[in-house]
C-alpha cells in the first residue's frame, strides 16, 4: 500500500506557527497547454522547526491569504507529503 501523506501532530511538530510571507506561486499547464496557476505557497515559522521555514501550499480554490508579518496561524486539515533535496558535494579523500 502506498502512503500518500501524513497528518502531524501539529502542537508536538510545528509547536507556534508565525507567517513568514509569500513564497512563489505553482503554475501548472492546462489541456491547451497554457500555465495556470494551481497553488499559492506561504512561509510559516515554527518554534519547533528551527533550521528552516515551513512552507505551505494551498490550491488555488481556497483563495488567497492575508496576514500580517509574524502573525500567529493555524493550519486547517494540514496533511505533510515528503519532498527531497538535491545536493551537490564535492569529496576529497583524506590522507
Amino acid at each position: 500500500m502506498e502512503m500518500k501523506y501524513v497528518v502531524p501532530d501539529m502542537a508536538q511538530s510545528f509547536g507556534t506557527l508565525e507567517f513568514a510571507g509569500e513564497s512563489e506561486p505553482v503554475f501548472e499547464r492546462d489541456k491547451n497547454n497554457r500555465r495556470v496557476l494551481a497553488r499559492r505557497s506561504y512561509n510559516l515559522y515554527s518554534d519547533v522547526q528551527k533550521g528552516e521555514n515551513v512552507v505551505v501550499e494551498i490550491p488555488v480554490q481556497a483563495g488567497e491569504k492575508k496576514f500580517k508579518y509574524e502573525q500567529k496561524v493555524k493550519l486547517v486539515n494540514p496533511k505533510l507529503y515528503g519532498r527531497g533535496y538535491s545536493a551537490s558535494i564535492n569529496l576529497v579523500p583524506v590522507k
